[in-house]
This record gives structure tokens, C-alpha cells and sequence, in this order.
């Protein structure tokens, strides 16, 4: 987040309903509403800029806010309503470290940086994924595009973005 450039906050992304700075808005957005959902907290407003005037610090105040909220005892294994159902606070921190890791490798994409994520964590991230989708659903409105084929020897991140619809 930090690599983006002044001139690259209305770039286009592999995101395609989302330019640079609309899916660092929609990561913060969504590192706020986990924090929220786990502390019972109200739930912020999905359509508001979360960004304002320093997107970077703004990032690294929502991380903060997400990464206490995950670290309070027993938050693992209570169950937690959450838009896409109702699941374990395990679950809640896998859905959000893919988010990370496929919206991260959608800025370093593009905005021309390398996505350097560690190969263990993308690794783990995409056999979750593969298990929680085994179905999906299609067409407009559906929140992964078809799975584009990446080789099998590619880096775990981007085999991890090709499974939910990025182009490699």
C-alpha cells in the first residue's frame, strides 16, 4: 500500500468494478466491519469513504483495529454472523487474509509493484478457498468472475487470484 503513487489512485485493477483507490477503500471498509462484527460493535457504513485525505494511514489504522480485534481471548471459536453467513472467528480470519492477499496482489498489479506475499500463507489461503468453493455462483452480481487456469508451478498468490477469476 505504501509503493502506490500519487498519479495511481484512479488506476484500473484486476478488480474490474474497482479502481486503486476503490479497493483500498473496500479493504479497509472491510477490516472495520470484521472489527465491528467481532466486538458487537455498530457496523460501519459500507458505502462511505473510509479513506479520506491519507489512504495509507487509514490502511494501517484499520489493520491495527482488525488484528486487536482478532487477538482478543476466545475470538477463534465463537461463532459470528457475517455477510457471506454465519461461521467460527477462524473462518472470519481466513475470509479476511484471502481478501488481503487477492485485493493486495489486485494494487500490486496495478500499480506496476510485485506482490510478494509470503508463499506459505497464499498457499493455505488457496487450498481454504478451494475447499469453502466448491460451487459458485456465476454472472452479474456474483462475487468471484470464473476461475482462470494458472500453472500449477506459479506462485501460491497467483494461482490463488487465477481460482477467483483474475487474469494472470
Amino acid at each position: 500500500m505504501a509503493g502506490i503513487g500519487a498519479g495511481q489512485w484512479s488506476a484500473p485493477t484486476p478488480c474490474t468494478e474497482l479502481d486503486v483507490r476503490g479497493v483500498l477503500d473496500h479493504l479497509v471498509s472491510g477490516n472495520l466491519l470484521f472489527a465491528a462484527i467481532i466486538r458487537g460493535e455498530p457496523l460501519p457504513d459500507r458505502s462511505a469513504d473510509h479513506l479520506g485525505a491519507d489512504p495509507l494511514a487509514a490502511f494501517q489504522r484499520a489493520g491495527r483495529d482488525l488484528r486487536e480485534a482478532f487477538a482478543r481471548p476466545g475470538v477463534l471459536e465463537l461463532v459470528y454472523t457475517a455477510p457471506f453467513g454465519t461461521g467460527p472467528g477462524a473462518v472470519l480470519l481466513g475470509a479476511r487474509i484471502v481478501e488481503i492477499l487477492v485485493h493486495g496482489w489486485d494494487l500490486a498489479r496495478a500499480t506496476g509493484q510485485p506482490a510478494d506475499f509470503p508463499d506459505d500463507v497464499a498457499a493455505r489461503a488457496l487450498a481454504a478457498t478451494r475447499k469453502q468453493l466448491t460451487s459458485r455462483p456465476e454472472g452479474p452480481g456474483a462475487p468471484f468472475a470464473a476461475e482462470v487456469q494458472v500453472p500449477e508451478d506459479a506462485r501460491a498468490v497467483d494461482r490463488l487470484a487465477g481460482f477467483l477469476g483474475r487474469p494472470v
